[in-house]
């Protein structure tokens, strides 16, 4: 799978409503360039403008950019508000009612300006028929298929050629100066659009950072991160009853680094395969884990169960983290990447030469830099194995050199980014002296469509009505992200619900964890697919399959914990009584009504009447709505991000 680095979406909470009602028809500050309403937004106005395709060279032809424009309630605005997805590869234009509602405060007396970067949605998108297959696995001469297919304007992608972009619309449009909004990659051209044009740098948001000459193309800041972004976790003793995820981690790992194990894995339909897990995989579930939560709250569980030769979890979570996320262009992500980093390695060379060279560069570092994986997943998890393919149509690439302005710059990070680690915003922010960082607890990558709080969007706010800018105190963990439990091995390891006893009692226990597993994964499926209209289906931890839609959740034969079996519709998501059916050769089976009015769980259970008032049922029932809610914020995160 093709790994996009550092350069995951934009994530930003979905616009419900419209909030800024102007003309689309006003063209705001004078322009040549003539807007008229766009169908699918008619407050926006849609243009097209025409650029060199080398800005250097106006004579290599041209490219034609598609542009949406919101004016400025006052009208006339001398300054806009530039809206830059990621990737690179990601098209904005798709999320230009996002970009609406985030930047709502700023938009009294400025316009907002979106358009799909060269290469990408309706700006030329880049198409390669080496490609074509969407299944296709990539692979370095796959690679150099596709860049000979691009042929020779393959190298007019770069970070550079947007920025020359962002100054012709500017011009164009007649602005004064720009506030330059990114996420992830975004960030990126934002900050060397201000290193090349800083008299017209209004200012800059920037979420989730990446460097003007990043990302480290040996990602030792993310592998650094690693440790941190597990202890946040694990903050207030929330892993008390799992253990120490980062001492699991490296057992597991080390196990890996010796080979690969393999496991159970129950598909969409209760179909079970042997799947393998490496330590690659790992490393890839903590970088996607910054973008979906449901993987971020399982892995010290999954990890613990791992680490004592349970793999069944970490394979879940391994699914998860392998789920096409959309929204990226291949073809533009390597065209940008492969011509622009600066890879460890001399052009010219044989494919092969260049990926022998690259990985001897990564095994001379120290093992500490990647430790407790190996030189050799860093690698694996890069992006030198595919650009080695690539025949390069540009010099090397040299530093950006020019020194970041001093212009108002507000600067967002979370705490469990693995991608675009704090570490990284902090190098930024040290370069822009009168800069605010901003770090988010428990939220991670594009922190403003994830944070379980507004923290971030108060700052943002705060930012462009001249208020101060509070940092983040609620530290606290949000019980829907909180991590859940080691799965049990056998019902032997669950307690009796309170005011039960024996195997009955371990049964109610069992079927309310089995809920509450089977109802964090399918929302987590859910948001993560393409219509909020479907009903998705995946595999039960150990056998079995659950359907979930925003009906409620139904159970097919669903187990959790070994020889627990638990079937039928549970309906929290509208507030209705439950009725579901237990069985399995280690549990007392029979049924179980889920009355969510009296936070009551009754039943017969192995011929034994149990009651039971645990704030268990509680528990399923406000992950039930907090995961109602998610479909609103995550749901974005997950179909729009990138992995890495």
């Amino acid at each position: 799978m093709l790994r996009a680095v550092k350069g995951a979406a934009l994530a930003t909470a979905a616009s419900l409503a419209l909030l800024l009602a102007t003309s689309a028809n006003a063209l705001g500050a004078a322009s040549p360039v003539a807007f008229t309403p766009c169908a699918a937004a008619p407050d926006f106005g849609c243009a097209h403008l025409t650029v060199p395709l080398d800005p250097a060279n106006a004579s290599q032809g041209t490219i034609t950019l598609s542009i949406e424009r919101k004016v400025a309630v006052t009208g006339n605005a001398t300054q806009a508000i530039v809206g830059l997805a990621g990737g690179p590869g990601q098209a904005a234009i798709p999320f230009a009612e996002d970009f609406s509602q985030t930047l709502s405060s700023a938009l009294g007396t400025r316009d907002l300006v979106v358009f799909d970067q060269r290469g990408t949605g309706t700006s030329g998108a880049l198409s390669c028929p080496a490609f074509a297959n969407p299944a296709i696995n990539f692979t370095a001469t796959l690679v150099g298929e596709c860049a000979s297919e691009l042929g020779a304007t393959r190298g007019d992608y770069t970070s550079d050629d947007s920025v020359a972009d962002i100054e012709a619309i500017r011009e164009a449009l007649g602005y004064s100066q720009l506030y330059i909004y990114g996420t992830s990659y975004g960030t990126k051209v934002a900050l060397r659009y201000a290193q090349q044009y800083p008299s017209y740098t209004a200012g800059l948001i920037l979420d989730s950072t990446v460097e003007p000459d990043g990302p480290d193309v040996y990602g030792a800041d993310s592998f650094a991160a690693i440790p941190g972004m597990l202890a946040d976790l694990c903050a207030h003793d929330a892993c008390a009853d799992i253990g120490d995820p980062m001492s699991d981690l490296e057992a597991v790992v080390e196990r890996l680094n010796k080979g690969p194990v393999h496991t159970r894995f129950v598909e969409g339909d209760g179909h079970v395969k042997i799947v393998k897990i490496n330590s690659d995989d790992v490393f890839n579930i903590l970088i996607s884990g910054d973008l979906a939560p449901v993987l971020r709250a399982n892995l010290p569980g999954a990890l613990a169960a791992a680490a004592h030769g349970d793999y069944a979890l970490l394979a879940q979570l391994n699914y998860i983290a392998n789920e096409p996320e959309g929204g990226i262009d291949d073809e533009l992500y390597l065209a940008t990447t492969c011509e622009e980093l600066p890879f460890p390695w001399t052009r010219g060379g044989t494919p092969s030469q260049l990926a022998a060279e690259a990985l001897a560069a990564f095994a001379a570092l120290p093992a500490s830099t990647f430790a407790p994986f190996t030189a050799q997943t860093a690698y694996d998890e890069s992006d030198e194995p595919y650009c080695a393919g690539w025949p390069f149509a540009t010099a090397a690439p040299e530093s950006s050199g020019s020194p970041l302005p001093n212009v108002p710059t507000l600067i967002i990070s979370g705490t469990e980014d693995m991608r675009t680690p704090t570490a990284d915003a902090r190098t930024v922010a040290a370069e822009i002296p009168d800069s605010t960082l901003l770090v988010v607890p428990n939220t991670g990558h594009s922190v403003l469509g994830t944070e379980p709080t507004d923290c971030a969007q108060n700052a943002l706010n705060a930012f462009f009505t001249g208020a101060t800018i509070e940092q983040c105190t609620d530290t606290k963990i949000p019980s829907f992200l909180r991590p859940t439990q080691t799965p049990p091995h056998s019902i032997g390891h669950v307690r009796a619900a309170p005011g039960t006893s024996g195997l009955p009692g371990r049964t109610v226990t069992a079927a309310v964890d089995t809920v509450n597993q089977a109802l964090e994964f399918g929302v987590d499926n859910f948001i993560s697919g393409s219509s909020l209209t479907a009903t998705v289906h995946f595999g039960g931890l150990r056998a079995g399959f659950g359907a979930f839609s925003l009906k409620g959740l139904k159970l097919h034969s669903y187990s959790y914990i070994p020889g627990v079996v638990v079937s039928g519709v549970y309906g929290s998501l509208k507030g209705k009584s439950s009725t579901l059916t237990v069985s399995g050769p280690n549990a007392a089976a029979g049924t179980l009504t889920f009355d969510f009015k009296h936070k009551t769980v009754k039943g017969v259970l192995g011929g034994v009447a149990v009651s039971t008032t645990d704030k268990a049922l509680e528990r399923v029932t406000k992950s039930a709505r907090a995961s109602a809610a998610r479909v609103g914020g995550y749901g974005y995160a997950r179909r729009l991000g990138g992995a890495r």
